[in-house]
């Protein structure tokens, strides 16, 4: 059996500890910026599961500067670690959705910080106009840049549903477009929506899996108070998966991922005030353990059902 460091997927503290030669963590900041899914140029609701906070209900205070943000999150990290380098995470909202000016002023006080060794901004596929990426790429000769994009499905009826705001093809674009300037991509997935079964998931693994992508987040969807899929929810217009399916569901997503595509997140939450369902969800640990059992249990790793890509295939 395939192991990455006693893990039978590539993670990504197995990924950053031979990048950096050491343990790296990230921390959350908030660069105080909207998304056009909530100001009015696409919508004004967000997408259907966006809390209040926007993604960001854990990034650190934006009433702080950036590099006070940063700062405050080592603090924290570091009385219970003794860690030396850390990755800094713009989650909050779409990162990239700010004149460039700002972007720059921002991007370049976080990457400056001495502790920090990477910058990973969280945006969409939309929002990389391109004098962003002229900055980006700019910025990744100083350290390492990662854009995290907020894909969720491949199925544009779920996409539609979900409120996401853009097709396919721009997601593809946007790929492409970062690719072109050796910016590392990481992509979003949540297991779990409405109407999506075991095999419109593995469709969304499968079309991944032919980009060129570096990494994978994949996202339980839960329910938070206040959204408009919890009011869906309480109407029964769908169910939450079990502990059970979903680890079987992530199992299936990671048998049909490149064992090079470093794994970013297995599961998530939210904030526990916030959580209406699943409930479970709110025990990671729990998830993860059984996980690696149920991988141990079946001899199976990242990759072990992959196929070999056919010449023609447009995305290889």
């Amino acid at each position: 059996m395939k192991d990455w460091n006693g893990k039978p997927y590539h993670s990504l503290d197995y990924a950053l500890r031979e990048q950096f030669g050491e343990k790296v963590y990230k921390v959350t900041l908030n660069g105080g910026m909207s998304c056009p899914n909530r100001d009015g140029t696409l919508g004004d609701g967000g997408c259907i599961f966006c809390s209040a906070g926007g993604s960001g209900d854990f990034a650190a205070d934006p009433s702080l500067s950036v590099t006070g943000q940063i700062d405050a999150q080592i603090r924290l990290i570091t009385e219970k670690r003794p860690v030396r380098r850390f990755i800094a995470y713009f989650q909050a909202y779409t990162n990239t959705y700010a004149p460039v000016s700002y972007l720059r002023r921002i991007f370049s006080e976080a990457i400056s910080h001495p502790a920090v060794s990477a910058l990973s901004i969280g945006t969409r596929p939309d929002c990389l106009g391109p004098d962003v990426l002229e900055l980006l790429s700019e910025l990744n000769t100083r350290k390492p840049v990662w854009v995290e994009l907020g894909l969720q499905t491949i199925h544009e009826d779920t996409a539609r549903y979900i409120r996401r705001g853009y097709a396919l093809p721009c997601f593809l674009d946007a790929v492409r477009a970062l690719r072109e300037r050796s910016l590392t991509v990481i992509v979003h997935l949540i297991l779990g929506l409405p109407g999506e079964d075991r095999e419109r998931v593995l469709a969304s693994v499968r079309y991944l899996n032919r980009m060129d992508i570096q990494g994978i987040k994949l996202q339980l969807l839960h329910v938070l108070s206040g959204t408009d899929l919890a009011i869906d929810y309480s109407r029964g217009l769908f169910r939450t998966l079990s502990q059970d399916e979903y680890v079987s569901l992530v199992i299936d997503c990671l048998l049909n991922l490149r064992p090079e595509i470093v794994i970013h997140r297995l599961t998530g939450d939210g904030p526990s005030e916030l959580l209406v369902a699943p409930l479970w969800a709110s025990h990671k640990r729990d998830v993860l353990n059984l996980l690696h059992h149920r991988m141990k249990e079946q001899k199976c790793w990242q990759g072990k059902a992959l196929q070999p890509l056919k010449k023609e295939d447009p995305f290889g």
